[in-house]
């Protein structure tokens, strides 16, 4: 259309007598391709508008059938949606109330193994301290009786060692004194 304007007013500038008969031929041709655009452009337009008119009705189609489809299910999820709400905020409160309880208890249980475990700990120091006491007197007993026994058992052997040296040398003594003759010590005596 816009086209067809601009030829005119370029015909419109033109002097009235510079149209020839080549030229005209050449205006009428173009005209008629300008027309024959139009006229295809116009049905493709029709065609197009049919077609989105059919797509228009079957798209309703579908969205009628989806509708019908879809309604039921939406009307029975937003009831048992209605019926489960006060069930739900009920549970929601009683998982609340359960927390604080829990949480409650933990903290008394807290506590109480805390209290465990410091007396635990001063009863392990307890019987650390019992067990040390006995080991060290234990150790103390014993060295106590090795000192007991030791000492009169080394007097003792000195003793009989020391006994059994005099007798020693009193039985040398006596075997060389019933043994020996005078003759002979003296010349023991005198080397020779």
């Amino acid at each position: 259309m816009e086209a067809m304007r601009i030829v005119m007013s370029g015909m419109w500038l033109e002097d009235p007598g510079s149209l020839s008969s080549g030229n005209s031929k050449l205006l009428m041709v173009f005209v008629g391709m300008v027309a024959v655009a139009l006229v295809v452009q116009a049905c493709a337009l029709i065609a197009m508008a049919v077609g989105a008119a059919k797509a228009r009705k079957r798209g309703l189609e579908i969205a009628e059938e989806l509708r019908l489809k879809v309604m039921p299910i939406i009307d029975g999820t937003h009831g048992l949606i209605q019926d489960s709400a006060p069930k739900i905020k009920i549970i929601t409160e009683n998982f609340v109330e359960t927390s604080h309880v829990v949480r409650a208890k933990a903290q008394d249980f807290d506590s109480t193994v805390s209290d465990l475990n410091f007396k635990t700990r001063a009863q392990v120091a307890r019987v650390d301290g019992i067990v040390t006491s006995v080991l060290n007197t234990t150790a103390d007993i014993s060295e106590t009786v090795q000192r007991g026994i030791k000492v009169p058992l080394r007097e003792v052997s000195g003793l009989l060692n020391g006994l059994k040296a005099g007798l020693d040398v009193l039985v040398g003594r006596a075997k060389e004194f019933g043994s020996e003759r005078p003759s002979s010590r003296r010349d023991s005596d005198q080397g020779w």
